[in-house]
């Protein structure tokens, strides 16, 4: 995100940890003085930016990813202002607790960088007693790897030496196989000091995905959301590991762009075997989403990325951010602020901010079935 439109964002935390607050937003005022006009079908529409109330209300409870957190405060900034008297709450923490809260029924919809598991479709169902928790992919990025060594701007890795960083097995900076990628770097005999989440996290879990099917002799740990490997240093939520890359020097870690371009941090170019090393941006990590296809079935939208892509300007290190919803047997009191949030999201308008705030939309075919998706819910 852009630094000056961040700043202008105001937040009140709610219990949360500070790295991981909730952003919440209260409106009040009536229709008469709120902007909003009500037309011939009593559907309720914001007069400054189109967004679609219908029969919002009231507050809508909302968790997990904290990937998406700079894309969600946005979005509820946006939507509150076009939608007043109704008051959404997302609570940016990890996707593992997003999926907790979904399934013990405590949130509308859970924030989640990885698909439901089947363990967790199958919790589910006890919520949604009609039906089961799906994934709508809303918010696509890359994940940055964020690294802060004095002296040093310009920095390119491949996977086998990351995943040897992240592992521990490559330990100071001017390591040979580090310098054999960057020719020409004045590299310091300082000790690499990698940060990891200290949560279950879906951003840990895709770094895994992209680290084992591109390096598997190095990385030889399955890809889940709970940091597999000995060593390093955790820190709480991207937020908690990106701050702590902006300040040690000698630091290496991963996290949404969003929160290396707010913080001004640098990060790596991925020598993916292509042409030229690919820089970590919202474009490129568009290119690499874009060859996704889905693999769920029925209303789930669940996607498979490639991580092997080699493709010309394609950033390989890429995840989807879903929101975790019931496709059928949603809470009556919360389903039409649910559906009428998500369909601001997925719209056009919604997903144009993403791209501001380093974050990449998914692509328009994509998008079309998650709004039919949306629309069907019930």
């Amino acid at each position: 995100m852009k630094l000056q439109r961040k700043n202008r964002l105001r937040a009140t935390a709610l219990g949360a940890l500070a790295v991981s607050s909730a952003l919440v937003l209260t409106a009040c005022g009536s229709d008469n003085n709120s902007g909003s006009s009500t037309g011939g079908s009593g559907e309720k529409t914001s007069a400054a930016s189109n967004i679609k109330c219908d029969d919002a209300k009231g507050q809508l409870l909302a968790s997990g990813s904290s990937a998406q957190k700079n894309a969600m405060d946005l979005w509820v900034k946006d939507y509150m202002a076009g939608c007043k008297g109704v008051e959404i709450n997302y609570k940016s923490s990890s996707s593992g607790e997003g999926i907790i809260a979904f399934n013990q029924g405590t949130v509308g919809f859970a924030g989640s960088d990885s698909a439901l598991k089947p363990e967790e479709v199958a919790d589910s169902k006890k919520i949604c007693k009609t039906g089961q928790g799906i994934n709508l992919p809303m918010v696509g990025g890359p994940i940055a790897i964020g690294f802060h060594l004095e002296g040093v701007d310009s920095l390119t890795l491949d996977a086998p030496t990351l995943a040897k960083i992240f592992d521990g097995k490559i330990k100071k900076w001017n390591d040979p196989a580090i310098a054999k990628l960057n020719k020409g770097a004045k590299l310091p005999d300082k000790a690499i000091q990698a940060f990891h989440r200290s949560e279950d996290s879906g951003t840990t879990q895709n770094l895994g995905k992209y680290l084992a099917a591109t390096a598997p002799n190095d990385w030889k740990y399955e890809p889940e959301k709970k940091w597999p490997a000995p060593g390093g240093q955790a820190a709480s939520g991207s937020a908690g590991v990106a701050a702590q890359v902006k300040q040690v020097d000698g630091s290496i870690g991963y996290f949404e762009l969003s929160y290396a371009s707010s913080q001004s941090i640098s990060t790596v170019d991925i020598n993916t075997g292509g042409s030229a090393p690919v820089k970590a941006t919202s474009e490129n990590a568009s290119k690499a989403i874009a060859a996704a296809k889905i693999k769920g079935t029925g209303k789930d939208l669940a996607l498979d990325l490639d991580y092997t892509t080699k493709a010309e300007g394609a950033y390989p290190i890429v995840l989807v951010t879903y929101e975790v919803v019931c496709d059928s047997g949603n809470k009556a009191e919360t389903l039409p602020t649910v559906k009428s949030f998500l369909n601001y999201t997925a719209s056009d308008e919604g997903q144009k901010v993403l791209t501001d705030a380093g974050y990449a939309p998914i692509p328009t075919e994509i998008n079309a079935k998650v709004r039919e998706t949306i629309a069907s819910l019930k």
